[in-house]
């Protein structure tokens, strides 16, 4: 969602600021902007609505000085986006100044309390309330910046990630969070501040992830503070990144979309290093094997998630049934939360998260954790709420994603999933070996296969085009397959801004049929396997009604193209693992349509990378 970048040192604050900005510009945003204390003691802020670009625009001619200061990119919750929303706010004296990610519930009622006793505001945004209350507090209290955020958040219900200047104060920031990230890199004479590590990474690998309920206090010169609301101190605990620069790079691509889909080969391989070793018939999970009694008497397994996560776990539902035969449900982490679910205390329940700071699925976590299930997560950033939230798991391995639409996160996690699944069914004893030791083979030759079907991207182009101003389209798919519809249909919708839907295809009779005509595109995944026949059946229909089919198929087949309109070959693999494979071709083809509509690929509208508000 909201980004937050900030510094304190040295050097000159706004290069730094503008930097972060930019690195943080994939998480979503529709306003940006910045505040630094100059030498003279000057507070200035400067802001406005739409692209870091606009910002740097706006302040070319302006006094951008200073050794300390922060910036914001913000996705609106609490009004629209302009100028006067957008970060950083004011207090009401104007001394202090402030960033912040997340919702304040009860900014409503605070703000009616601040207005009685003669504040003013100029915002619509819950953030301006707070600044407010914290200078309140500050100034009758007569306490240190950092207490009064530290009595401030004890009245706040909600969520937040903030950094506060004060410019009677020039020498120290103070930040503080609560389901939202913060993570603070501690250089040489300096601190950085950011929603995550990307702006970081440039000057410093050392960092600490900031807790829940944590209030830091930074100050120059001297060592970093750490403080909970209850006012006792915390030791920082100082973990290396082992991310590089490279990574969050275009490195010669034209969107971090398409970097991200051809570095599949490599993250897929990447998430089974290690953990893979197919001519042992073995699968080593260290974050699962710690739970293994759990998993050899599991009576059931709820995954939970959001969006392309959700995806994966309903792939995984097929798998782990299959393989393992457990009962598994698939839930929307945000229905899952509010639902009062019944959940056992055998239960086992998988988070997935790319960022691992999704707030719905964060929630969720808590809840099962309450009614004693055991809690694992399946994400992509080390250090992340849940991965530390979690009582075990596993990382994805897939390097960081810049681009909005998830790409090789879903492939990663599907990869682990897989694993997983295979690790429970070898524990429970509910394959073969001649059939565990086939499934390993093949799961190894995964990443070779997703380096064929990336040769297609020619004639995937091709496809794209002759598709590009369609309105509406259907993805078809059944067993394993329809996850990867919805999937397809997703990414279409996400940065195209076509209208798109994804089915099982025995459910197109029961309505979608009715949409179908000369006009309307079908994606359908047509590869052998159990329903091959029911999914030739299901194209007839089609194009029985003029529908133009576009079907993924496996190599060398012959009935599916005897009938459809376009065919995409793609190496024959196991049933189970096609989704691996299948889903690499409708990463590509909605990323060109993307592009021949002249989308913001890597940015579409509205849409944020990291949802960390509800």
């Amino acid at each position: 969602m909201c980004g937050i970048v900030a510094y304190i040192g040295k050097r000159e604050a706004y290069p730094i600021l503008i930097k972060g900005l930019q690195r943080l510009e994939y998480r979503g945003y529709d306003s940006a902007g910045v505040a630094m204390i100059n030498k003279a003691g000057t507070l200035n802020v400067y802001k406005r609505k739409g692209k870091v670009s606009e910002l740097l625009a706006f302040v070319k001619d302006e006094d951008t000085t200073g050794n300390i200061g922060i910036g914001h990119t913000r996705w609106a919750t609490h009004g629209e986006p302009n100028d006067v929303n957008s970060h950083p706010h004011y207090s009401q004296t104007k001394d202090l100044v402030m960033i912040h990610n997340g919702i304040i519930e009860n900014y409503a009622a605070i703000k009616e309390g601040l207005t009685k006793r003669g504040h003013t505001f100029q915002s619509q945004t819950d953030t301006e309330v707070l600044i407010h209350l914290i200078e309140e507090i500050k100034t009758h209290e007569k306490m240190k910046l950092g207490h009064a955020v530290q009595a401030a958040l004890k009245q706040v219900i909600g969520a937040y990630a903030i950094v506060v200047l004060d410019k009677n104060d020039p020498d120290s920031i103070v930040a503080a969070k609560k389901g939202s990230p913060m993570v603070i890199g501690i250089g040489s004479g300096d601190f950085f501040i950011a929603s995550d590590a990307s702006p970081i990474i440039e000057y410093t690998k050392n960092v600490v992830y900031l807790e829940d309920e944590q209030v830091a206090v930074l100050r120059r010169g001297q060592e970093l503070k750490i403080r909970n609301l209850k006012d006792k101190e915390v030791t920082p605990y100082v973990q290396e990144l082992t991310l590089e620069i490279e990574s969050i790079e275009k490195g010669g691509y034209d969107h971090f979309m398409l970097k991200e889909i051809y570095e599949q080969p490599r993250s897929v391989l990447d998430s089974m290093r290690g953990r893979l070793i197919a001519n042992e018939g073995e699968i080593k999970l260290s974050g699962v094997e710690d739970h293994e009694k759990k998993f050899e008497k599991a009576k059931r397994i709820i995954f939970v998630a959001c969006g392309t996560s959700w995806h994966a776990g309903l792939v995984a539902e097929y798998l782990f049934e299959e393989f393992a035969r457990v009962p598994v449900e698939v839930e929307y982490a945000s229905e899952f939360r509010y639902r009062n679910p019944i959940i056992f205390e055998d239960d086992i329940v998988i988070a997935i998260s790319q960022s691992g700071e999704t707030a719905d699925t964060l929630a969720a976590i808590e809840l099962a954790k309450s009614k004693g299930a055991t809690v694992l997560g399946v994400c992509n950033v080390v250090g992340s709420s849940i991965a530390r939230a979690t009582q075990g798991g596993c990382y994805t391995h897939a390097g960081p994603e810049i681009g909005v639409a998830s790409t090789k996160a879903f492939t990663a996690q599907v990869t682990v999933l897989t694993l997983m699944a295979l690790h429970m069914a070898k524990v429970r004893g509910t394959l073969s070996e001649s059939r565990y030791r086939q499934l390993c083979y093949e799961m190894e030759a995964i990443p070779g296969k997703i380096e064929e079907v990336l040769k297609l991207n020619d004639q995937l182009r091709e496809i794209a085009f002759i598709h590009k101003d369609t309105s509406n389209a259907l993805y078809l798919g059944r067993g394993v397959s329809f996850p990867v519809a919805l999937e397809g249909a997703l990414k279409l919708k996400e940065i195209s801004y076509i209208h798109a839907e994804g089915y099982p295809a025995a459910e197109m009779k029961h309505g979608p049929i009715a949409l179908i005509d000369e006009e309307m595109p079908v994606f359908v995944i047509a590869t052998k396997g159990a329903n091959y026949e029911k999914v030739v059946s299901n194209i007839q229909e089609v194009k029985a009604r003029k529908g133009k089919i576009i079907a993924v198929v496996t190599s060398g087949d012959t009935e599916v193209k005897s009938v459809a309109d376009y065919c995409i070959e793609i190496p024959e693999t196991d049933e189970f693992l096609v989704p691996l494979i299948s889903v690499i071709p409708l990463q590509l083809l909605s990323y060109h349509i993307a592009v021949m509509r002249g989308c913001n690929v890597d940015q579409p509208r509205n849409l944020a990378k990291s949802v960390t508000v509800e």
